[in-house]
């Protein structure tokens, strides 16, 4: 081989190293690297909360820019799955939530909401929106799936997927699937630690893949695998890394063709073992085709990723072909693809909100209020969510007094608050199971006769006699539950 060829190779693998990479930065304005990065072949951008400060126009404004920085079609994705994980502006608006959806179970619903929300990713310059999710969350104590699932039964969750499919990519964008092959069934977070899946592929079939099934024969451009470690399907690799999961299991037993995503790179099982390096290139082996880096910048990790895939190229380990078809695979979610069948009015998917609240008991209320509200912490996939219910009482017309519960000393105020107070009380919970301190408060508000709860978390069995089960914190949601509270 010449020089000028080997130089030519290295070039080649350079670039389409840099094309199966899904990157990001800190703040509204793209540094100079990434447009850099983008010029010099990346495949694109993840879009996390804090890049997205401005309104749809201001997105648009920057989605525009990242694209004539690359000088051609490039990813521009987030998860924006509606409820409480969202990246646009809550200002405009958010869908109800996926439980939300699962507990309406109205699958013409959920297919208007999603075609909305796909509207308007398109409007904004997004090209793929990382979701829906498709666990089953049998779980109750899930500590990362919980509220962004449909439900716990695995054919509701696979009907409301297949639904979500349809109305994204009816707007063009690329939906993207996940967390194959599953994160519904597990106690841990796998931003931190590395669930393992003790189940067999029986259960798999009955449990888990009906969803990915649901979804890959409704058309779903990607799907992306979480870092799951499934030993009765690979008992030495998680699903990141693992061509039992991404080849045999999904793309030949499932029959998937589409784009496979990988989960953010810089979460636990990767950061803290392989290293994001060296788990990409494994990834590339796998199967994975688009590696999405996480929220951070990783310039360090930008900068190795080229020689380390000509490293394994060379060594033979990476096949040239299949890293071509990776970065062919990830450019295709560069293109919004429509179907046909065109924009339109959504009146299902406005009225979503308020349908999908499950009452129980007279939830009126009167005269002012005493409105304790339990906030737990954010998990990572939500990050900061400033909700409050006190808001839309107030634009309403009523008169708050507003406690805001968040450890066992702002509980203790507010369980004193409870037994002393006359005022008509309205408490909210959000995952009372998790902290004890929240139950707390539902004992206080318990021994009350004037008093509603709205539950905002995922449920538990039992509620109270008076009560809302919002399932999320949406603006929507809030909103809903506030015009049932005071008319």
């Amino acid at each position: 081989m010449t020089t000028a060829n080997t130089r030519l190779d290295e070039a080649e693998i350079h670039r389409l190293a840099l094309g199966c990479i899904l990157a990001s930065w800190t703040g509204p304005v793209p540094p100079a690297r990434i447009e850099r990065l983008l010029a010099d072949g990346l495949g694109g951008v993840v879009l996390f909360e804090n890049n997205i400060t401005g309104d749809d126009a201001a997105t648009r404004a920057l989605t525009d820019r990242l694209r004539a920085a690359a000088g051609r079609p490039i990813v521009v994705a987030a998860d924006e799955e509606g409820g409480d994980v969202v990246r646009l502006p809550w200002t405009e608006g958010s869908g109800p939530g996926q439980a939300a959806l699962g507990h309406l179970d109205d699958v013409e619903t959920t297919e208007q909401v999603y075609a909305s929300l796909g509207e308007r990713l398109a409007r904004c310059g997004l090209t793929a929106d990382l979701g829906p999710v498709a666990d089953v969350n049998t779980n109750p104590d899930n500590p990362v799936v919980g509220l962004r699932s449909f439900g716990s039964d695995s054919a509701l969750v696979a009907r409301h997927v297949e639904a979500a499919v349809r109305g994204l990519q009816r707007a063009g964008v690329a939906a993207v699937v996940k967390h194959f092959p599953g994160h519904g069934n597990t106690g841990m977070d796998s931003h931190h630690d590395l669930p393992v899946i003790d189940s067999d592929l029986d259960h798999l079939e009955r449990e888990e893949l009906p969803p990915f099934r649901a979804g890959i024969e409704a058309g779903t451009r990607a799907v992306m695998t979480g870092h799951l470690f499934v030993p009765s399907v690979d008992p030495d690799r998680f699903a990141t890394i693992s061509p039992a999961l991404a080849r045999t299991l999904l793309r030949e037993r499932l029959g998937f063709t589409g784009t496979v995503v990988s989960d953010a790179m810089e979460m636990g099982p990767l950061a803290g073992g392989l290293g994001i390096v060296e788990g990409t290139v494994q990834a590339l082996i796998a199967g994975t085709d688009a590696i999405e880096l996480g929220f951070d910048e990783h310039v360090e990790v930008l900068a190795a990723l080229p020689g380390a895939v000509h490293a394994a190229v060379a060594e033979g380990r990476l096949d040239l072909e299949r890293l071509r078809d990776a970065a062919a695979r990830t450019a295709a979610l560069a293109v919004v693809v429509p179907d046909g069948s065109g924009a339109g009015d959504h009146p299902l998917a406005t009225s979503a909100a308020a349908r999908s609240l499950e009452l129980h008991g007279d939830v009126a209320t009167e005269g002012k209020l005493l409105v304790v509200e339990c906030h737990s912490p954010n998990s990572i996939p939500t990050g900061d969510l400033d909700w409050s219910l006190a808001e839309p009482l107030r634009a309403r017309g009523a008169e708050v007094a507003l406690l805001r519960v968040t450890d066992d000393a702002t509980a203790a105020a507010a369980v004193d608050e409870l037994r002393t107070s006359g005022l008509f009380a309205v408490v909210v919970t959000r995952d009372p199971q998790r902290y004890p301190w929240q139950r707390e408060v539902l004992r206080a508000a318990a021994e009350r006769t004037r008093v509603v709860t709205v539950d905002t978390g995922w449920p538990s069995p039992a509620h109270p006699p008076a009560s809302i089960r919002t399932r999320g914190i949406g603006r929507g949601l809030l909103a809903a539950a506030a015009e049932l509270l005071v008319g």
